[in-house]
């Protein structure tokens, strides 16, 4: 079986990341796969540390019909089984018709929970024999939009649990951000764009460090609204307890060393660094969106509150800091579940049974 993959994404976000655990699951059970990516972009490095083949083709975003004639030319000249598109930047309307123009079949990894209009839907997904939703959520979406759930396949994000050092101590973060090491440290892993929620967390550290002096809250991520969460910060007086590290691409070799990771996002596919904070053992407080329902289980992983509920948010942080036993039992009880449910192996073997099952049907159309 041989597939090509195409990520034109340039960040490793988390998807970028879920492109590069399947690929090596895949050639480590014998599946030939390929990578299209943008070159010098983070994850043509990431899959070159990882040995993935590769081939590098510039995109300029949604409507480059010149990234879409040079991926039907690599298409043409390899001839693989099936092509799978993984992210929007153009990698799924011109990766798809790209794909189809060649007569080769493609299924596409839908990672967000955006709506779309039903005409949009019905261009994007029309060459795709199968759309992958990455949760339960994002499939509800799809359906909503007007895909047939005939044409769905639901195939959870994983998480490398092995990959995170679980034995991450307190002097990692001392020697990484000068963090004492008696503070009680909050991670928040999420680009910086408004939907993601930092404001939240911003309006109830007042609160929280008047009783709580030694928090030490570390922002993790990139993005538009960095500007305004800066500003916000030293606003509310909080240039002392927020650090904004910005992205890092070493991130397991530390994260269990914090004792807490909140996820504050009004909106949510399924939220990979939920997934990370859990297999790092430790617990998890977001809000109770769609995404965050299924990476989180209520009581036993983590906490779940209203959307916006500041109150509540404020509650489940001393929580987490006055019950440190709680919180040790969430962790542990998280860690399992990522181990147990969302592994990469399971990942990988699903995406083989649909890979087989596209090839197996002798009734597809180009």
């Amino acid at each position: 079986m041989k597939i090509i993959h195409v990520e034109t994404g340039r960040h490793f976000y988390g998807g970028a990341q879920q492109v590069i655990w399947l690929l090596k699951g895949l050639l480590a059970a014998g599946v030939d796969c390929r990578l299209v990516c943008p070159p010098d972009s983070d994850v043509s490095v990431a899959a070159g540390k990882q040995d993935i083949p590769l081939s590098a083709i510039s995109c300029r975003g949604d409507h480059d019909l010149r990234f879409g004639w040079r991926l039907r030319k690599l298409i043409l000249a390899i001839q693989p089984d099936i092509v799978h598109c993984h992210s929007r930047r153009g990698a799924d309307f011109v990766g798809g018709w790209a794909a189809r123009s060649a007569q080769v079949p493609a299924v596409l990894s839908r990672r967000v929970d955006n709506p779309e209009p039903a005409w949009t839907a019905a261009m994007r997904y029309q060459p795709f024999q199968k759309v992958i939703a990455i949760s339960e959520n994002i499939a509800s979406v799809l359906t909503k939009n007007g895909l047939d759930w005939s044409r769905l396949a639901l195939i959870r994000d994983a998480v490398d649990v092995d990959s995170i050092d679980a034995e991450a101590g307190r002097d990692s973060l001392y020697r990484e951000f000068d963090i004492a090491t008696t503070a009680f440290t909050i991670a928040v892993v999420a680009q910086l764009i408004p939907r993601k929620g930092h404001r939240f967390l911003l309006d109830v550290l007042p609160g929280l460090c008047a009783t709580h002096p030694f928090i030490k809250v570390v922002f993790f991520g990139a993005g538009e609204n960095e500007a305004q969460l800066r500003a916000l910060a030293r606003k509310l007086g909080l240039s002392a307890t927020v650090l904004f590290v910005g992205f890092r691409h070493d991130l397991d070799d530390y994260l269990a060393a914090f004792d807490l990771l909140v996820h504050p996002a009004e909106r949510e596919g399924l939220g990979v660094a939920m997934l990370k904070g859990a297999a790092a053992g430790l617990p998890v407080i977001a809000f109770d969106v769609a995404g965050a329902k299924e990476a989180v289980v209520h009581g036993k992983t983590g906490v779940l509150i209203a959307p916006g509920d500041l109150a509540g948010l404020q509650k489940a942080i001393e929580l987490m800091i006055d019950a440190p036993e709680i919180r040790s039992e969430f962790g542990k009880a998280g860690r399992k579940r990522m181990r147990d449910d969302f592994s990469v192996n399971t990942m990988v073997e699903s995406h083989i049974e649909l890979y087989e099952q596209i090839l197996n049907d002798t009734t597809r159309q180009y």
